[in-house]
């Protein structure tokens, strides 16, 4: 076997391995293979799944780069990297502590339900098999937070506060309604309703009770041993806490030699430029380049509010409908899935974020989606709504994600990976920027919003090595954010409980975004005249998702 086919033949296996792990993602991904099965959170199960990718990694790295073609070579350093990334991360026990409102088990599961389909009878059944299971997921979910107490890992109370809302939420919702039931089957099946049938059962006499079972284990095991909000981060538990927040730094960033306190510095320093460009702008829109009176009208202003969810929708579909109109003047790459945008659901608008994305289904069965919160929307700010529009979907996650996934002559990991937070979260930050020199805002009050995006990831390099590395509070936390990003206060107060439940993954934004935006100077400079921004896009874009070392890696091949 030559080294090309060798490489491929393991990172084939690699990616095998991940969605065997986790059937639930590789449904998600359209990978029907582990319809019927369901995530096993066993300490059994985990070791088997190191002991697999620490030898996936010894073999890879024993292949030589130096006779491998330029392509492989750069799929030879991602799956390096992330094979080690993932073994690093999995090795601090992530699952003790997954009790979170963003990726807790629960969470992921609640998020996940709504965009599992069954295109054909042979998925649906399965499915069915899939959640009779959820019981015993859930019951070794709840053995793990154990072994997580016992090993002195408190939680922190807000975290716990946050999921006993959505549990509660969703164990107070119509059966008629539940996401485990009403999700997409196959169109014009004659099976349908007998399958519709035991979905309900299902739900009713196994999902339902194992969640209510896990919401009296976090109720009655886990809260009394959290954490106050004065002593949220991890640095409160001591040296364990400490080593898992390197460990998150570095699975994020992709940068190993980024230490906290250079982000900290990092995120002061991009505050403190960001001033400049509110005062102009400020001055333009609202006759004052005070900062904190610009602050206070986009905060307090009654006509920079909504007045009902389907105004945030107007907003983000009519920016959607821009972008996918401009893309092509930028992008000689374009994704060939369209991009969907519907509502968060209920039962999780109020504990998640403003907005999130999920890719296409491989297999074509599910389109990219942008969830838009509707939640309270007269706290929600008008400014905002185009630059999260341009951030979740064009030209940001939807069309870097769905090129992704459709470079076929790539191993499907580079294809579909959940790695490199930096890279994928950093391109959607620097879409924000880039979608003003597309044109696409119609006026200040959107570039404003622009700004507050750029503030927003900024104060999180602050934030979030306040909290994990400085022992900031909670209040602390979220002062910081009020004082430096105009959105609402309780919008602030939930990116702050985000941040205590997912350390290290909020600095890569703006880690990423500032590496892209460097490459690009970079190549601006190198090549003068002779640069093509199309073409960068497509170098940037070309190879899936990346870690920063590799991306500086393809820019110099311009």
């Amino acid at each position: 076997m030559n080294g090309h086919d060798e490489l491929m033949n393991l990172a084939e296996r690699y990616w095998d391995s991940v969605l065997e792990a986790r059937p639930s993602d590789a449904t998600l991904l359209g990978d029907r293979r582990f319809d019927d099965r369901i995530e096993d959170l066993s300490v059994a199960a985990e070791e088997r799944v190191l002991s697999t990718w620490r030898e996936l990694l010894r073999q890879v790295e024993a292949l030589d780069a130096a006779e491998l073609e330029p392509v492989d070579r750069v799929t030879r350093s991602l799956l390096v990297t992330e094979l080690a990334g993932a073994v690093e991360r999995l090795g601090w026990r992530p699952l003790e502590m997954a009790y979170d409102q963003m990726e807790g088990v629960h969470a992921f599961a609640l998020m996940l339900a709504p965009q599992t389909n069954a295109p054909q009878p042979g998925n649906a059944l399965a499915l069915v098999e899939r959640y009779r299971q959820f019981g015993d997921m859930l019951g070794q979910a709840v053995g793990r937070f154990r072994d997580g107490l016992a090993a002195g890992r408190t939680p922190p109370r807000i975290l716990l506060e946050r999921s006993l809302n959505q549990l509660d939420s969703y164990l107070s919702s119509e059966l008629s309604n539940d996401p485990f039931v009403t999700f997409d089957g196959p169109q014009d099946w004659d099976g349908e309703a007998d399958w519709r049938a035991q979905l309900t059962e299902v739900a009713r006499e196994v999902i339902r009770p194992a969640f209510q079972q896990y919401r009296d284990v976090l109720f009655d095991e886990l809260l009394p041993a959290s954490r106050p909000d004065d002593k949220a981060g991890l640095c409160w538990l001591g040296a364990d806490g400490e080593d898992i927040y390197r460990r998150q730094l570095r699975y994020h960033t992709t940068l190993p030699d980024l230490g906290a306190e250079e982000i900290h510095e990092l995120g002061l320093a991009e505050l403190a430029a960001l001033r400049e460009e509110y005062a102009t702008i400020g001055a333009r829109l609202f006759g004052t380049a005070d900062l904190a009176e610009i602050f206070g009208r986009l905060r307090d202003d009654p006509t920079l509010r909504y007045a009902d969810g389907e105004q945030i929708m107007f907003d983000a579909r009519r920016a959607l409908t821009a972008a996918t109109a401009e893309m092509g003047n930028w992008f000689g790459r374009l994704p060939k899935e369209s991009c969907e945008i519907v509502p968060v659901p209920e039962f999780l608008a109020a504990d998640v974020a403003g907005a999130y994305y999920f890719p296409p289904a491989a297999d074509g069965s599910r389109p990219g989606t942008y969830f838009v919160n509707q939640y309270h929307p007269t706290g929600r700010a008008r400014h905002e709504t185009v630059s999260v529009a341009y951030h979740e979907a064009i030209p940001g996650h939807h069309l870097q994600l769905t090129i992704a996934s459709e470079l076929d002559h790539l191993p499907r990991f580079q294809r579909q990976s959940f790695a490199n937070t930096a890279f994928v979260e950093g391109w959607a930050l620097y879409t924000e920027r880039l979608a003003d020199e597309m044109g696409l805002y119609e006026d200040d009050l959107g570039r404003l919003g622009m700004l507050a995006g750029d503030s927003w990831r900024s104060s999180r390099l602050v934030v979030d090595t306040g909290l994990h590395a400085k022992g900031w509070s909670r209040q602390q936390a979220i002062d910081f954010m009020v004082a430096n990003v105009p959105s609402g206060i309780s919008e602030l107060t939930t990116e702050v409980d985000r941040y205590i439940g997912m350390p290290g993954q909020a600095v890569a934004y703006k880690v990423g975004q500032l590496e892209i935006r460097k490459q690009r100077l970079v190549a601006t400079e190198r090549l003068g005249s002779a640069f093509d921004i199309k073409a960068f896009h497509d170098v940037v874009l070309g190879s899936g998702s990346v870690s920063l070392p590799v991306l500086r890696e393809l820019v110099a091949t311009l």
